[in-house]
């Protein structure tokens, strides 16, 4: 049976452990518990999403127990680089200014940046983000930050921690855009259907993978077989129809392609 522990590790900490054995040391896996469907929490407070079912079949794969340490996005290469966590899983993407430091698995996902604007608003494509004086808001510590900055350089950026705290700049019609990724931006449109609207075209087509530290090579190893193996057993397209059915068609409806590989 799967245990839930809590402790202090850079923020608050929880972690959800199955039993231990003296065989194998447990695989600590980091990730922020705040973009849903991936990593969130369930209606009890534990773990869940399609990133949590991943680390669970890999410990599994591995035969060792899992041990899920939740610390908030910004911390999670520290953590890792310091040693206490072993493998970074947290919708991240794999970029070459992160490689410097960290190294990344093969992707398990393929997904692009997209728009959320307020419902009366009327920006069409990302070249309607030039205007001067436009303000975009993006979460801190993502890649779209990088992208605005090198994109719309005259734009005015409003960085925030949480997505909830991003779509309210919208819905409120303090910032004219919110870039992020388009499943994050699907999902917050679909809550608020109203006074949002989601330009899902991706601005440009990011891959995340699992960050392991750039000795752990044998690691590294290990985490591709087990995704090549769970991709061939259709593991990701059963997660895709367990958390992902209403956004995989209306993806689907938009002509836009699905993003778990």
């Amino acid at each position: 049976m799967i245990r839930y522990f809590c402790c202090l590790l850079l923020a608050t900490v929880c972690a959800c452990k199955s039993d231990r054995t003296d065989a194998a040391p447990p695989l600590r896996v980091g990730m922020e518990l705040s973009t849903p469907p991936f990593e969130m929490t369930d209606a009890e407070g534990r773990p869940d999403g399609i990133g949590v079912r991943l680390a669970e079949a890999l410990a599994a794969d591995l035969k060792r127990p899992l041990e899920i340490q939740v610390i908030a996005f910004k911390g999670l290469e520290t953590a890792l680089k310091t040693g206490k966590i072993d493998i970074i899983l947290s919708s991240m993407t794999d970029t070459p200014k992160r490689r410097e430091s960290i190294s990344f698995s093969d992707p398990y996902c393929r997904i692009g940046l997209a728009i959320l604007v307020p419902a009366d608003s009327n920006m069409q494509t990302a070249d309607d983000l030039k205007k001067p004086g436009t303000r975009i808001v993006a979460r801190l510590g993502t890649t779209a930050v990088g992208f605005i900055k090198d994109q719309f350089p005259e734009a005015e950026v409003i960085l925030l921690d949480q997505n909830a705290a991003c779509l309210l700049e919208i819905t409120q019609k303090k910032s004219d855009a919110f870039i992020y990724d388009q499943l994050s931006i699907l999902r917050l449109h679909l809550a608020q259907p109203e006074s949002t609207r989601a330009l899902l075209t991706p601005l440009r087509t990011e891959a995340w993978a699992m960050a392991v530290r750039k000795d752990d090579t044998a690691l590294q190893k290990q985490i591709n077989q087990f995704l090549s193996t769970y991709r061939a057993a259709k593991g990701l397209e059963t997660l895709g129809e367990r958390y992902l059915k209403t956004e995989k068609a209306e993806l689907a409806r938009r002509g836009i392609p699905f993003i778990l590989e």
